[in-house]
């Protein structure tokens, strides 16, 4: 479809997903921000990042963190795990072996999405990502040079969405 061409680059890679397993953190998580995604004239997915305690300052501080999209487009797994090579590209300069092994992994991981699905990443107190969507864990990426990597999509100084970014961190309303 002619809008997955068009935001492939700017999806952030991604499926990120809802359950905050019991086992992964005892604490309810507060929202830290929340923003809007959009590109061109179509909305694409309302973000939150929440902690323990409402607050960010970085991620071995705040364990556990969570990233949770609710899609309000139909995207495609396949568009996301490209624009989660193409996120890491744009903000480190190149890709690394590891990227096309998360890559990999996150194929297996993932599923497509239809408006109204919520997909989260916890960014769990042990290091390791846990993804799950619309409340149903989908399994755990072991590397733990993972999690920060994938949250820098978002999080990052690099990010390309910088207001986004504000709007998670809870420094402005709006998103991109």
């Amino acid at each position: 479809m002619l809008v997955n061409r068009l935001v492939r680059g700017l999806l952030f890679g991604s499926a990120l997903f809802t359950l905050i397993p019991a086992q992964a953190t005892e604490t309810p998580l507060q929202t830290v921000g929340q923003g809007q995604f959009s590109y061109l004239f179509w909305d694409l997915y309302e973000a939150r990042l929440a902690t323990a305690d409402g607050q960010f300052s970085n991620y071995q501080q705040n364990k556990p963190v969570l990233l949770e999209l609710t899609y309000q487009r139909d995207i495609s797994k396949a568009d996301f795990v490209e624009a989660t090579l193409d996120q890491w590209k744009a903000q480190q300069g190149a890709l690394e072996s590891r990227h096309q092994d998360w890559a990999k992994q996150l194929t297996l991981l993932w599923r497509d999405v239809k408006k109204g699905d919520r997909l989260a990443c916890l960014y769990r107190a042990d290091g390791l990502v846990e993804f799950s969507f619309n409340g149903q864990s989908l399994g755990v990426v072991a590397d733990p040079a993972f999690g920060a990597e994938f949250l820098d999509i978002w999080l990052g100084a690099n990010t390309t969405a910088p207001k986004l970014r504000l709007a998670l961190l809870g420094q402005n309303k709006n998103g991109s």
